[in-house]
Order: C-alpha cells, then sequence, then structure tokens
C-alpha cells in the first residue's frame, strides 16, 4: 500500500499550533503522557491475552522502553502492548475527532493560569499530541497484537500527515520524537540526556505497573552536568501500586501523580481516601476527590467510573458500578482479590460483591466530605462550589445514602450573602412558631434573591433557603422534610404570615377579603385561560402581584425540565395572588367598584398577570400583546 497524505481537521491544526508554539511553561509532561498511552496499551494487551487463548500475541515480557539517539536528536517511547490496526491509526491519531478538541481550545482560553493550561493536555485526550512541543517531527510506527501488517504514521504539525502500511514492524507502538533543539529560556530541556529522562519518569511515572526501562548505548549529560554514559537496560520506575501499600510509606506527592495519571489532571486532588477491606471478600481502593469539575460533567456521555483490578491485572476503565452516579467526579483505583478475570460490565452490574463495595465506597467518600466540612472550611467550599449540584442528585437517586448526603448538603440561604447553611444549622435557629423549612429555587441567585415571593419573608426576618441547581426542584420534593420540619416552597400553596403581624386585626383582614372578593371574582373569569384562581396574598409587601403554584403543582422550571427531556407534561394553571396595599391594586378595586363598563380594566388585569410572570423571569405569553398594551398605556399617561 503506497503512503497516503491527509490534511488534519481545521481544529486539529489550531491545536497542533498551540503544542508548536506552545503556551505551556512545563514541556515536561509530554513524556509522561506518552508512558502513560504506552501503559494503557500494555494493560490492555494482558486483558486481552487473558480473554482470549487464541490471540497471537507475545505477553513474556511486557514493558516500555525510552530509547535516546544523541546523535539524531531522537527519544522514542515504545511499548509491545495491544497496538492499533491501520484504520485505528487513521481514527484515533489522524482526526482526533473525538478528542473534544472545540472544547479543549475553548478551556485553553478561559486558563487562569498555567498549572489550569497543562492539565488540559491530558483532559482531552490529546495527550499524544504534547510530543509537538519538544520535536520538530513525530513518527509512530504500531502493529496490532494478533495482526501481521503494521502502520507508520508521520508528520510536522504543519497540518498534514502520512500513512503507510509496513510489513516489518514489531507488536506494540514506538513513537519516535525529532527532537526540537534545547531552549532554556522557553523551558524547552535537552530531552536526549539522560539524567532528564530518569527525573521525569520518577517525578510522573514511577508508579506505573509495567518497568520503564531506557535501553540502548547513550551519551548523555549527568545529573551534575558531566559528560557520561548509561547502558541499557536499566528499570527507571519502581513499579509499586501505591493502593497496596499503607498511607506511612506513600508521599502525597506519590498520591498526586496517580492521581494525576489516572484522572488526566494537572492539578492536585482535593481529598485523598484510601480504604482497605478485608474479610470474606478483600479488596483495596484509593479514591481521589478533584478540586475542580471536568467541563463534560453534566453531559451525558460523561465517562465516569473507577478503573477496576484484580489481583493488580487491570481489568476496565471507567467502571462505574462501583460507586453510584451522583459519585461520577470520584476517580480512583479499586484492586480486587476474588472477582473473575472476565468479568464484564454487564456481569457487574449484577455482582452482589460489586454492590457491597459500592455501599462500602459510597459510605467511605460521604464519610470523608463530611470530615472535610468539620474540619477544613475552606476545603468543604471549594468542595460544594464545584460538585454540590452533582452530589444532591444522590437525594433523588439513593435514598439507602440520603441521611449521609442531606448530613453533607448545605445551601444559599438569606441569613446571609456569603457562605452556606446546613438544614442542621436552619433548624437551630428557626424562631419559636415557625413549623417548616423555607425555600425558594431559581436560575440565579440574584433572581430568587429578588423574587417577589421573597418580600414579606424577608420584611418578617424569616430565612428562606435559595435554591438554584436544576436538581434542586425535584429533590426538595422527594426529601420532603428534616427531622419533622416540611420542605416548604415560598411560591407554592398558600402560606399564612398573618399570625406575625401585630397591627391588624382579624376582624379587619375579613373586611379586606369582602372588599376585594369582586374583584377577585371577575379576575378569575378574565384570566381563566390562564391562572385558576385569583386571591390575596400575605407573601407580597412592595410588588402588585405574583404567581403561585398549588402544593402538588409542577413549577414552570420543572415543566421546563420535563419537556427538555422529550416528556410531555400539560400545562399547569397557576394561582394569581395580590397586594391589598399596593396603590396599583388598590386603584383597580375602587376603578373595579365605580365602573359598569370594565373593558379597559380587562387590559389592565392582562399587563397585572404579565408582570408577575415577568417578576419571576419568565416570559408573557404574547410578548407583542403585551408591548402593545404597554405602550399604550404610556402614551395615554403623556
Amino acid at each position: 500500500m503506497p503512503t497516503e497524505t491527509f490534511e488534519f481537521q481545521v481544529e486539529a491544526r489550531q491545536l497542533l499550533q498551540l503544542m508548536i508554539h506552545s503556551v505551556y511553561s512545563n514541556k515536561d509532561v509530554f513524556l509522561r503522557e506518552l508512558v502513560s498511552n504506552a501503559s494503557d496499551a500494555l494493560d490492555k494487551l494482558r486483558l486481552a491475552a487473558l480473554r482470549d487463548d487464541t490471540l497471537d500475541a507475545d505477553v513474556s515480557d511486557l514493558h516500555i522502553e525510552l530509547e535516546i539517539d544523541r546523535d539524531a536528536r531522537t527519544l522514542t517511547v515504545r511499548d509491545n502492548g495491544i497496538g492499533m490496526s491501520y484504520d485505528e491509526v487513521g481514527q484515533l491519531i489522524g482526526t482526533i475527532a473525538n478528542s473534544g478538541t472545540a472544547e479543549f481550545l475553548r478551556e485553553l482560553k478561559e486558563a487562569q493560569d498555567a498549572a489550569g493550561a497543562e492539565g488540559l493536555i491530558g483532559q482531552f485526550g490529546v495527550g499524544f499530541y504534547s510530543g509537538f512541543m519538544v520535536a520538530d517531527e513525530v513518527t509512530l510506527l504500531t502493529r496490532r497484537a494478533g495482526e501481521r501488517q503494521g502502520t507508520r504514521w508521520s508528520s510536522r504539525g504543519e497540518g498534514t500527515y502520512t500513512l503507510e502500511a509496513v510489513d516489518d514492524a514489531p507488536q506494540g507502538t514506538s513513537v519516535t520524537l525529532h527532537l526540537k533543539p534545547a531552549d532554556p529560556d522557553n523551558q524547552l530541556h535537552d530531552y536526549t540526556s539522560v539524567w532528564k529522562i530518569k527525573e521525569i519518569v520518577k517525578r510522573y511515572s514511577d508508579f506505573i505497573t509495567w518497568p520503564v526501562r531506557l535501553v540502548g548505548e547513550t551519551n548523555g549529560a549527568g545529573e551534575n552536568g558531566e559528560d557520561g554514559e548509561a547502558a541499557g537496560p536499566e528499570t527507571l520506575n519502581s513499579m509499586k501500586a501505591l493502593w497496596a501499600r499503607s498511607r506511612e510509606e506513600v508521599s502525597e506527592e506519590e498520591y498526586h501523580e496517580l492521581y494525576k495519571h489516572i484522572g488526566h489532571d494537572w492539578r492536585e486532588p482535593l481529598e485523598t481516601i484510601q480504604l482497605q477491606a478485608e474479610g470474606t471478600f478483600e479488596y483495596q481502593a484509593l479514591l481521589f476527590v478533584p478540586s475542580h469539575a471536568p467541563h463534560d460533567l453534566f453531559n451525558q456521555n460523561f465517562r465516569h467510573g473507577l478503573q477496576l483490578y484484580v489481583k493488580r491485572v487491570f481489568i476496565m476503565d471507567d467502571c462505574e458500578a462501583l460507586l453510584p452516579s451522583y459519585l461520577r467526579f470520584v476517580k480512583g483505583v479499586v484492586d480486587a482479590q476474588d472477582l473473575s478475570l472476565n468479568v464484564s460490565r454487564e456481569i457487574l452490574q449484577q455482582d452482589r460483591h460489586i454492590r457491597m463495595m459500592q455501599r462500602r465506597l459510597t459510605k467511605k467518600v460521604l464519610a470523608s466530605v463530611k470530615s472535610m466540612m468539620t474540619g477544613d472550611a475552606e476545603r468543604y467550599a471549594t468542595f460544594w462550589r464545584e460538585f454540590g449540584a452533582v452530589l444532591k442528585e444522590g437525594l433523588v437517586t439513593d435514598p439507602d445514602h440520603r441521611d449521609a448526603v442531606l448530613a453533607v448538603a448545605s445551601f444559599a440561604s438569606t441569613h446571609g450573602d456569603d457562605g452556606t447553611v446546613t438544614l442542621k444549622q436552619y433548624v437551630e435557629r428557626m424562631p419559636e412558631g415557625q413549623d417548616d423549612i423555607y425555600y425558594l429555587t431559581g436560575e440565579s441567585r440574584e433572581s430568587v434573591d429578588s423574587s417577589p415571593h421573597m418580600e414579606a419573608f424577608r420584611e418578617r426576618g424569616i430565612e428562606v433557603l435559595l435554591l438554584t441547581d436544576p436538581v434542586d426542584e425535584v429533590w426538595t420534593d422527594a426529601v420532603g422534610e428534616y427531622e419533622g420540619k416540611r420542605l416548604r416552597s415560598v411560591a407554592k400553596g398558600e402560606i399564612d404570615l398573618t399570625a406575625r403581624e401585630d397591627d391588624r386585626s382579624e376582624d379587619e383582614r375579613e373586611k379586606q377579603a369582602e372588599a376585594y372578593a369582586g374583584l377577585l371574582g371577575w379576575m378569575g373569569e378574565r384570566l381563566g385561560e390562564d391562572v385558576k384562581e385569583v386571591r390575596l396574598s400575605t407573601r407580597l409587601t412592595k410588588s402588585p402581584a405574583c404567581l403561585v403554584a398549588d402544593a402538588d403543582d409542577l413549577t414552570p422550571a420543572l415543566e421546563n425540565m420535563y419537556r427538555a427531556m422529550g416528556q410531555e407534561v400539560p400545562r399547569t394553571r397557576r394561582i394569581l395572588e395580590l397586594n391589598p396595599d399596593h396603590a396599583l391594586v388598590k386603584g383597580l378595586n375602587e376603578a373595579y367598584g365605580e365602573r359598569e363598563d370594565r373593558s379597559d380594566l380587562t387590559e389592565t388585569s392582562e399587563l397585572l398577570y404579565s408582570l408577575a410572570v415577568l417578576a419571576e423571569g419568565g416570559r408573557p405569553k404574547d410578548p407583542a400583546r403585551f408591548v402593545q398594551q404597554m405602550a399604550g398605556r404610556l402614551e395615554r399617561t403623556l
């Protein structure tokens, strides 16, 4: 097959230019990424050989080789792992169509610091391309295990790459970097230096399960700068499984490097969690809570789960069965002693031992968050800001751990502009006579805080939780109550706050209700298509009107959420509440009592309803009609 030349995608070309003219200060990470890719290839081959006795592949000495040619200024990273076919090279290396390149470029522009920018290399699956930070040309030679024909890929990063079928490729993959000249001012080190390669492997890849060997005769500078000669092969990494060692034997730096390897994240984790279970079913776990949420955490195709090993044999990435979906941000490794090597994802979903592990791991993670909450307020605040919205999903989906999730949940509140409050703290400072926990949901803190529904509560000093995540619309109904106190939305049902007023007697309120009875009934008829009832409000002090839902009705946000998921729900008519102390409502009631021709009042009623819709962040049913009505009214006031 002749050599073929292909063009990169537009976004891929942009990515290559970023790598070639790298904005990253730490270019050493290219070797971390290439060694990590080689390690994954070895894991996949060993598992494939264990599952398929007929696979024609040599697994007698799986390893990674690093070869330096100082004269030619090349560095080769070679493995004898699973390899790739011709088509796979085109799909995985040639086009990077699935690497999230556009999102990578966007996030790179938004990265606020160098560490955040560097972390994007691995996070978006473009680690292979980091080689262009240090190389003028990259050549890849690969042959998939069990196949006879190999493939050579080559590119100078100038917009094109070549593909060629070859007959003499060894099993596995080798990546040869034709290195740029060293440039200390640009943080570009001499990667033909033996001591520099050793330093990088020790720092980033010491925990890799497979031996990383320096091979061949190489002339390189020693650690102190002197010339020296190193004859291979020499194993550079310790290959110690950190999860199998006690906490005292492992440094925080080693834990962090393992996290960066498996989490494809340059930042350090927020929390490291270790667990060793003994007894009838033994397993070890090393889990990490990231310090920031990935960009696609709420994407339906977000890949999550822990790495699963059985007796140190890698089984699968992203084992979703080990943790519930609401903990999908947790990264880590679980090494079980008693599972079958041939276990599949389908079997894992039904396995009794896996369910037992999931319960134990879930409790351990939630307990660690609880310790963070009580012992380190700053770290907990970071955790909740990044992962609070996804953790609250557990209040709906995991009744068994609902109390534990609720214990580590906190919410914004009218009690203070900064920080959050737990339900326990809310209940502890509830005044005597308050029987419910009040909350209001909305799209943002600003919109909720300024909602008309809050007016009477704010005036009377009643604390309200301000909930702005989409899941808040769901979990509040699922939980229902806390320590015997009912969770009540200030925008749903009738809320009687008159008991807290001392300046108006019951007789006065009854007279007021009688005085407005005619107007309320008339408006209910005129607005019957949009509202189920018009009544006086005890929750308004400044605004003329607001819309509330019956206690069991869906909120507009929840209706929209169901429709976005493709579920048809009937439109809910809500209740229009009027503020009897507002001048507009008073004038409307007086005009209703004085006029026999109430055609103008119909337009006023419609405007009042539309204003209530706008006040809660909604949109009038007929925006054009609303604009015409408002323009006409304004014109008549001139």
